[in-house]
């Protein structure tokens, strides 16, 4: 395990580091998720393995810290990103990231393009969600006040979310949770859709095919985003299906 700080109060971001060659692949979790539990698999099969590999739990999730003090924005979230990849030495990074970990991965590109040369997004939140109660989502957590949500809302969000998603979303800080979501069901303006249009590196977004085609896909094809559909899987692709997620990523990081 390593850490870094990446708050002026002295909270740390850590990961779980694989050796290997440069350029670097960073791997982050999506909302109430951890990276290791998600991306190991996929980070040591044959096709991926072989470069210096972080898994990386943002702040307020997984092993990282959980600062109650902390706002938990798109971009608080890319900044302590940035933080801890520059500590660690990394620069020019191939990053592949889940959900929630997409949406920063697209900020952390837009604000600190020198860290970033590659983007592989799985199933990434582009645009504003309505908060809705009742859904299995960021925008269900937001349908909450934060107060609603710290006496009681999160143990009847449990029950809604599931055991394996629950497994990794009960390590993840109470103001968090909440606050992550909400400013995921946000969303950032421009949008991450506006911004991920506008990002001049090679961009892949996977999405489970089994939900039909992907709202605003041609416009993403048109600016050089490259929208894969991945069979026989849902919005865990990388958990779902490794081994076709394994063989896109590959592709869409290749040299």
């Amino acid at each position: 395990m390593r850490e870094a700080v990446v708050t002026d109060a002295g909270d740390r971001i850590r990961w779980v580091e694989l050796p290997g060659e440069e350029p670097s692949r960073v791997y982050v979790h999506g909302l109430g998720a951890t990276s290791a539990a998600y991306f190991t698999e996929v980070a040591v099969h044959p096709l991926l393995a072989g470069r210096r590999s972080l898994l990386v739990d943002m702040l307020g999730h997984g092993i990282s810290d959980r600062p109650t003090d902390f706002d938990y924005t798109l971009e608080d979230h890319a900044d302590a990103l940035a933080r801890a990849l520059t500590a660690a030495g990394v620069t020019g990074a191939d990053l592949v990231a889940h959900s929630m970990g997409g949406a920063v991965g697209i900020v952390l590109a837009s604000r600190h393009p020198h860290l970033v040369r590659k983007l592989v997004m799985i199933d990434s939140n582009l645009d504003p969600l309505t908060p809705t109660h009742g859904v299995v989502g960021s925008n269900g957590i937001a349908a909450y006040s934060e107060e609603e949500f710290l006496s009681g809302g999160r143990e009847d969000f449990a029950a809604l979310a599931g055991a394996q998603w629950w497994a990794t979303m009960r390590l993840a800080g109470r103001e968090a949770l909440y606050r992550s979501a909400v400013q995921l069901a946000r969303g950032t303006r421009p949008t991450m859709r506006e911004l991920l249009l506008d990002l001049k590196i090679p961009r892949t977004y996977l999405h489970p095919e089994a939900d039909g085609p992907l709202p605003g896909a041609d416009a993403l094809r048109e600016a050089g985003v490259s929208v894969v559909p991945i069979p026989d899987c849902g919005h865990n692709v990388m958990l779902d299906n490794p081994e076709a997620f394994v063989h896109a990523t590959a592709t869409a990081l290749a040299d």
